[in-house]
């Protein structure tokens, strides 16, 4: 039998990395809630995400920078999750690697499928 996907929920906003954890955990995945890209590296060295939910308001570090830094150094799914709804905005972190973005407000029920069906594109075998 194999683990539970982990999934890593990089937001500023404390509330939105519990609402997403708490929904995610019910779903059967294994999540860690981190609030900066320093975080995501910690973490990425430390105990690897199958994938990322991605905000990119964060400050410091812009999510777009975040997003690139991922794509050069750790093969894991990525789903931007944020507020910016517009069209350059979601062009640019497909084009920097995001496999999926969401626009905030959001659907739990819709982000968890997207978060499934990244995870079934990037392990195929997997249900």
């Amino acid at each position: 039998m194999t683990s539970a996907p982990h999934i890593a929920v990089l937001d500023d906003e404390v509330d939105i990395t519990l609402l997403l954890a708490n929904y995610l955990q019910g779903h059967g995945y294994r999540v860690t809630q981190i609030h900066d890209g320093a975080a995501l590296r910690s973490l990425m060295a430390a105990d690897p995400a199958d994938l990322v939910l991605l905000d990119l308001g964060l400050p410091g570090e812009d999510g777009f920078s975040i997003a690139g830094h991922m794509r050069e150094n750790w093969r894991c799914g990525l789903v931007i999750v944020t507020g910016r709804g517009d069209p350059v905005d979601k062009v640019v972190g497909l084009e920097v690697g995001a496999d999926d973005y969401v626009t905030k407000p959001f659907d739990l029920r819709e982000l968890a499928a997207r978060v499934k069906a990244v995870l079934r594109r990037l392990t195929p075998d997997a249900s």
